[in-house]
């Protein structure tokens, strides 16, 4: 995903969202996190409350939205192979353009 996203960084708003039951993290930490892992996406911190509001109960597990809110992807470590992200980033770049 790493290769792949900055391709379509001027069409996709993409965040990785750092949450983990009983750990809170702040942000500063999440982004010397993802500029040590040289990640080309800005990341956010979220609450407990978010991942139960979402039935997140593994790491890694990756949500996208469409420009109306809707769930249309959903994944867990080790699932979303180079194919799927470019698809599913193409599909949400040109929706957003139709918009």
């Amino acid at each position: 995903m790493k290769d792949i996203y900055p391709e379509f960084a001027d069409d996709v708003a993409f965040y990785a969202v750092g949450a983990h039951y009983g750990i809170v993290e702040d942000v500063d930490t999440l982004i010397m996190y993802g500029e040590s892992r040289g990640y080309p996406w800005p990341v956010a911190a979220s609450s407990v409350q978010m991942l139960a509001d979402f039935n997140i109960t593994l790491q890694s597990t990756k949500i996208a939205f469409d420009s109306e809110g809707f769930i249309i992807y959903r994944g867990n470590m080790g699932q979303g192979s180079d194919e799927e992200w470019r698809r599913l980033f193409t599909e949400m770049s040109e929706s957003g353009k139709e918009q």
